[in-house]
């Protein structure tokens, strides 16, 4: 299996001040519309959106927000929630009509409701999958090729700085990076996993060692914005085996193993009762969907200019037209044409 490259369009700020303040002075005047949209006879009635308590997903939820709101002129309400509630709402209530980035490898009810007719799958939000792998930076590849896999990584690990980068204690990632840093024996090969506190630190690591192009090596997910600043190479573990990485999930599992992470299947899912109410609006959320490069650019972007997740839809909309143009209808595309010319 070939290394993956997460390459990025990194976006120099300075070059595209101009554009930048143009952006945020279209947000000022789209927040003031989907503001006062309550107030307004919307044409599709009233919709309720989740968002849930990560940044992709807040970013999926205000673009589509925005649409429903000017393209298709919806009354929309926003749920902030996380994913048990959402779907346990779902069950019990038939609401909220929209969940936005449902990561359903982590969600074994959801497969549930589905079956039951609950929820209905309408699109890959993201597209590639959420992405969880063990990484190098992209400047120790070039000069170290080796470093790609775990075999260079072993027989080297100085040049690693003889430590993994690992998840805090208790997450999903915890057990299952322990198991495979045992099974590739890099304890043997001198190199110390180390568990950041929490994510923040995780993160300020990947931008200390950019910052002086210093060793790291360690484990990461995307979307995120770090991964959206800052390009990686990911490490080579192998195939992805399903036996052994359910059994690397097990704090004890009696023989762990190296395996890749899957990708995680990440949807968007409605309501039956939402798609014969707004069969247009569904075709579009059909359609909604991101590569991990996009949105991996839009949360850096926000990461950069501290802007909110409405500027950093604001943002997505300005400068991808050729990407969310081909998801509304004509008559959407009408409404947005004025506002985002």
């Amino acid at each position: 299996m070939r290394p993956m490259r997460v390459q990025t369009k990194l976006i120099d700020v300075r070059e595209t001040a101009m554009k930048t303040k143009q952006t945020l002075l279209k947000g000022a005047a789209i927040a003031a519309l989907m503001t006062s949209a309550s107030a307004a006879q919307a044409d599709c009635g009233e919709v309720t959106i989740t968002e849930m308590d990560w940044a992709s997903s807040a970013v999926v939820t205000s673009v589509a927000s925005f649409l429903m709101t000017t393209g298709y002129e919806c009354e929309v309400k926003v749920v902030p929630t996380t994913t048990v509630p959402a779907m346990t709402s779902v069950a019990e209530t038939g609401q909220p009509d929209i969940l936005t980035e449902l990561w359903t490898s982590y969600t074994e009810v959801y497969e549930d409701l589905v079956e039951e007719g609950k929820l209905i799958e309408l699109s890959k939000v993201l597209s590639d999958g959420g992405v969880e792998a063990w990484w190098v930076p992209e400047y120790l590849v070039e000069e170290h090729p080796e470093l790609a896999t775990l075999e260079g990584i072993r027989n080297n690990p100085e040049l690693v700085g003889g430590r993994f980068h690992d998840c805090p204690s208790g997450w999903g990632c915890d057990v299952t990076n322990f198991n495979i840093f045992k099974a590739a024996g890099l304890d043997d090969a001198g190199i110390e996993r180390f568990q950041h506190g929490s994510g923040e630190t995780l993160a300020a690591a990947i931008a200390a060692a950019y910052a002086n192009e210093e060793p790291w090596f360690g484990y990461y997910w995307a979307p995120t914005s770090v991964l959206g600043k800052y390009p990686m190479v990911e490490v080579d573990l192998g195939e992805y085996d399903e036996e052994t990485h359910t059994c690397n999930g097990l704090e004890d599992c009696p023989t762990p193993g190296v395996s890749a992470y899957p990708a995680s299947n990440v949807v968007t899912a409605v309501t039956p009762s939402f798609v014969e109410r707004e069969p247009e609006v569904a075709a579009m959320l059909e359609k909604l969907s991101f590569t991990n490069q996009q949105m991996g650019e839009v949360l850096a972007w926000q990461s950069d200019n501290n802007a909110s997740y409405e500027e950093a839809a604001v943002f997505f909309l300005s400068n991808y037209e050729e990407v969310w143009s081909d998801w509304i209808n004509d008559a959407a595309r009408e409404n947005l044409s004025a506002l985002l010319q």
